[in-house]
């Protein structure tokens, strides 16, 4: 039922705008900015989930520099839901929730 109402709702809610500091978006537009060379090999659970969450944050990056507005020490932009999803779980493993 929960993929149900979720089919209902992905049409609906593509992306929700936030207002995130200047900081924590600099530091995701140097993710995207950032060249990754080289190939992965062999990689722990640990090091996968820290790359898709380093990803996540990159995609964070993409959207402050094609559609973010910056307002004073601030940025204003309209993420997908996936990369906010994504932010919430991050928050909730590191404060231990």
């Amino acid at each position: 039922m929960l993929a149900t109402i979720g089919t209902h709702l992905d049409p609906q809610i593509t992306r929700i705008s936030v207002r995130l500091p200047r900081s924590a978006a600099e530091s995701a537009v140097a993710a995207w900015d950032r060249d990754e060379t080289g190939e992965i090999e062999n990689e722990t659970r640990e090091e996968d989930e820290l790359r898709d969450d380093a990803n996540e944050l990159a995609l964070i990056g993409l959207a402050i520099t094609t559609r973010g507005v910056w307002d004073g020490d601030e940025v204003v932009v309209d993420l997908g839901l996936v990369q906010i999803a994504a932010a919430l779980r991050a928050a909730s493993t590191s404060s231990g929730g």
